[in-house]
C-alpha cells in the first residue's frame, strides 16, 4: 500500500513537472508571428520555384518524333504545346524570349578579386577575394552561386517578373580581358531589338569597387503605366570564413547610411527585418572581417532590409535588401551604382569614402562616443605607425601597450599618491572607527572621517578620478582588437590567429559560462588580474571601512573569474593586451611604493592639520543636510 501511495505521488509530481514544462515552453505571440512569417517566406519561395519550373517545362521542346505514335496524337500534342507557348507569350509579352536559354558564366577579375557573372539573371553570382583565405586555408568566397539573388522586379503584362529568373547574354562592347579594366555588358534581350535592359559591369585594376550601371531602353510601353520606380532585390547567405561561428554572428549584420545623414545598423544579437523611414546612400551586408556593400551613385528609395541567423552549417546570417530605383518612363534611362567587395579595413574604407562622404569606415565597430574617438585618434594612428615597421603583431601589441601605459602614467601616479595618503591616515581612521563602533553612529563616524580628510588636505576622490580617465582607453581597446582585420590569421607564440581565441585544448562539450576550449592568453590574463588586485590591496592599502575591505576582497576573486568566462572565446590579441597591461600596472604600483616617501607625506598631512580649514559652500550644505538627517532620527 505504501508503495502504491509513493507511486501515485511520483506520477503526480511527474504530471506537475510536465504541465509546468508545457506552460513555460509554449511559444509567445511574438514567436508565433515569427514562425508564421518564416512559413510565408518559404511558401513564397516555393511558389516562385514552381513558376520557374513551369516556365522551363513549357518552353522546352515537347514535340519529338516517335514512330509508335499516331499522326493524330502527334498533331494533338503539338497543338497543346503551341497553345502553352502562346499562353506564355501572352503572359510575358516581349520578355518571352528570355525565359529559356543556356546558362553561361563570365569572369571579371583584377589583382584583388574575381567576380563570376551568370547569364541567368545577369547577376554577380560569386566573388572571391584573392589575397585572403578562410580559416581552413581555402579560397575566401563572399557568397556562392546557389546562395544569392540579385535582380529587378518588372511590373509588366499585369504580373511581376524577377529578372534573376530570366536569361541575359553577353552584349557587344564587352571587354572581359582588358589590361587596366574589364567590362561585361549583360543584356536582357526581348522580342523587340529596341527594347532591352543591360547590366554594365566594369572593374579596374587595384580596387575592390566593381561598378554597375543599369541601362533601360525602350521599356516605357512594356512596364505598367503607373511605374515610377523599379524594385531591386538583393540577398545573400553569408558563408562562415572564420574558426568561431559565434564571434562571426556577434559581428555580422546590415549597416546602411541614410541619404545625406548618418549611418545605422540592424540588431547584431537578434533577427530583425524592417522598412526604413528614409532613402539610403548604401547598404552593407557586413560580416566579421569582410563586407559586400551596394552603393548608389545618388540614392536608393524606399528601402526595406532584413538580417536573420542562418541555421544551416557553414553559414552565418541571411541578408536581404529591397530598394527602389527611379524610373521616369523615358526611352533611354540609366542608374549608376557600385559594389564594394573587400575587407573591413578602417583606413581602406575611409579611403573609398573620402570623395563623397560615404562614411563606409563607420561600419567597423570601434565603440560609441568617447570610446570610438579614442580608437580613431589615438589607438589606430599608433597601431598603424607600429605596423609600418613589419614587426610581428605580438610585438606591435607589446609596444602599443607600453606606449599607452606610458601616456597614462602621470594620471596613474596621482592614484598611487592618493592611495599612499589614505594608507598614512589609516591608523587615525581606525581610531575613529573604535570611537564610533555602533551602527547608529555611522553618520557621526563618516563626518569624523571627512573632517580628518579635510584637515589633512586629502581628497578621497583623487584616487578615483584618474581611474575614470583610464576607463575610455580600456573599453576602446575592447572594441578595437576584435574588429582589427590586421590581426586576422597572424601568428604569435602558440596563437595561430590573434583575431580569435588561442585554443590549446578542446573539450568537445560546452562548459556553462566558460566554453568548450582552453585559451592560454585568457588564463594568463586572469592570473595577472588576480595578481594585480591582490598586490594592489597589499601594497596600496586602503583607508576604507571593514565593509569596503570585504567588498574589495570579493572583487579580487570575482573579477578575474568574470573576465575569464568572457574573454575565453574572444580575440587572443585582446587577452594578450590585458595581460601585458596588468603586468605593467603591477610593476608601476610596486615602483611607486618604493619611490613615494610616506614619512614625508605624513609630515605634510600633519602640517596641513594646523592650518585653518576653509569650508566651501558645498561642504556647508552637506554638513547641514547631515545635521537635519540626525535631527529627524532623534
Amino acid at each position: 500500500m505504501g508503495s502504491d501511495k509513493n507511486t501515485y505521488i511520483g506520477l503526480f509530481a511527474i504530471g506537475l513537472i510536465l504541465f509546468g514544462w508545457m506552460y513555460w515552453t509554449q511559444p509567445s505571440e511574438k514567436e508565433l508571428a515569427k514562425q508564421k512569417a518564416t512559413h510565408d517566406s518559404i511558401v513564397k519561395v516555393q511558389q516562385q520555384r514552381e513558376e520557374e519550373t513551369k516556365i522551363a517545362a513549357a518552353t522546352a521542346k515537347t514535340v519529338k518524333k516517335d514512330t509508335s505514335t499516331s499522326a493524330h496524337d502527334t498533331a494533338s500534342h503539338s497543338n497543346d504545346s503551341l497553345a502553352s507557348i502562346h499562353k506564355l507569350e501572352s503572359e510575358f509579352g516581349v520578355l518571352y524570349p528570355a525565359l529559356k536559354a543556356v546558362n553561361n558564366t563570365y569572369i571579371l577579375e583584377n589583382d584583388l578579386l574575381k567576380a563570376t557573372i551568370s547569364s541567368k539573371g545577369g547577376k554577380i553570382e560569386s566573388v572571391e577575394l584573392k589575397n585572403f583565405k578562410t580559416s581552413a586555408g581555402g579560397p575566401l568566397i563572399l557568397f556562392k552561386p546557389d546562395s544569392n539573388r540579385f535582380g529587378l522586379i518588372l511590373n509588366a503584362y499585369s504580373r511581376e517578373t524577377a529578372t534573376d529568373s530570366l536569361y541575359f547574354s553577353l552584349a557587344g562592347g564587352s571587354n572581359i580581358n582588358g589590361k587596366d579594366s574589364s567590362v561585361a555588358i549583360m543584356q536582357l534581350n526581348t522580342g523587340n531589338p529596341n527594347k532591352y535592359i543591360q547590366y554594365i559591369y566594369s572593374l579596374k585594376t587595384g580596387t575592390y569597387l566593381l561598378h554597375c550601371k543599369i541601362h533601360i531602353v525602350g521599356m516605357q510601353d512594356v512596364l505598367a503605366s503607373n511605374t515610377q520606380d523599379i524594385a531591386l532585390n538583393w540577398s545573400i547567405q553569408g558563408p562562415s570564413q572564420e574558426a568561431n561561428i559565434q564571434n562571426q554572428q556577434r559581428a555580422s549584420t546590415i549597416y546602411y547610411k541614410f541619404y545625406q545623414d548618418d549611418i545605422d545598423h540592424l540588431s547584431i544579437t537578434k533577427d530583425e527585418k524592417k522598412p526604413l523611414a528614409s532613402d539610403i546612400s548604401w547598404v552593407s551586408f557586413k560580416q566579421q572581417f569582410f563586407s559586400s556593400i551596394l552603393i548608389a551613385d545618388t540614392k536608393f528609395n524606399s528601402p526595406s532590409i532584413g538580417c536573420l541567423k542562418n541555421a544551416n552549417p557553414g553559414f552565418v546570417k541571411n541578408y536581404t535588401a529591397e530598394v527602389y530605383i527611379p524610373y521616369s518612363r523615358t526611352p533611354d534611362e540609366s542608374f549608376g551604382m557600385s559594389f564594394f567587395f573587400g575587407p573591413n579595413n578602417y583606413n581602406l574604407l575611409k579611403k573609398y569614402s573620402s570623395d563623397n562622404d560615404l562614411q563606409l569606415n563607420k561600419e567597423i565597430n570601434l565603440g560609441w562616443g568617447i570610446f570610438g574617438w579614442v580608437n580613431r585618434f589615438l589607438v589606430i594612428p599608433i597601431f598603424d605607425f607600429l605596423s609600418g615597421f613589419n614587426l610581428n603583431y605580438g610585438i606591435v601589441i607589446l609596444i602599443l601597450t607600453l606606449v599607452i601605459k606610458s601616456l597614462l602614467f602621470p594620471i596613474a601616479y596621482r592614484t598611487y599618491v592618493s592611495s599612499a595618503k589614505m594608507r598614512v591616515l589609516k591608523p587615525e581612521i581606525d581610531e575613529i572607527g573604535k570611537k564610533f563602533p555602533k551602527t547608529e553612529d555611522a553618520m557621526k563616524k563618516q563626518q569624523a572621517v571627512m573632517a580628518l580628510y579635510k584637515k589633512g588636505g586629502v581628497n578621497p576622490m583623487a584616487g578615483c578620478l584618474p581611474m575614470l580617465f583610464q576607463l575610455p582607453i580600456l573599453y576602446a581597446l575592447f572594441s578595437f582588437f576584435p574588429a582589427s582585420i590586421e590581426l586576422r590569421q597572424q601568428h604569435f607564440l602558440w596563437a595561430t590567429d590573434l583575431s580569435t581565441y588561442d585554443s590549446i585544448y578542446n573539450f568537445h562539450f560546452n562548459i556553462p559560462f566558460y566554453g568548450d576550449h582552453i585559451s592560454v592568453f585568457a588564463l594568463l590574463m586572469t592570473l595577472s588580474q588576480y595578481l594585480y588586485l591582490s598586490a594592489n590591496q597589499q601594497l596600496m592599502g586602503t583607508g576604507g571601512t571593514d565593509q569596503m575591505a570585504k567588498t574589495m576582497k570579493w572583487m579580487m576573486y570575482i573579477t578575474p573569474i568574470f573576465f575569464l568566462s568572457f574573454l575565453n572565446s574572444y580575440s587572443a590579441g585582446l587577452s594578450y593586451y590585458y595581460f601585458l597591461a596588468n603586468l605593467i600596472t603591477f610593476g608601476q604600483t610596486f615602483l611607486a611604493r618604493k619611490f613615494i616617501n610616506e614619512d614625508e607625506l605624513h609630515r605634510k598631512i600633519q602640517a596641513n592639520k594646523l592650518k585653518p580649514v576653509k569650508v566651501s559652500n558645498f561642504q556647508k550644505r552637506l554638513e547641514e543636510m547631515a545635521k537635519q538627517q540626525q535631527a529627524r532620527k532623534r
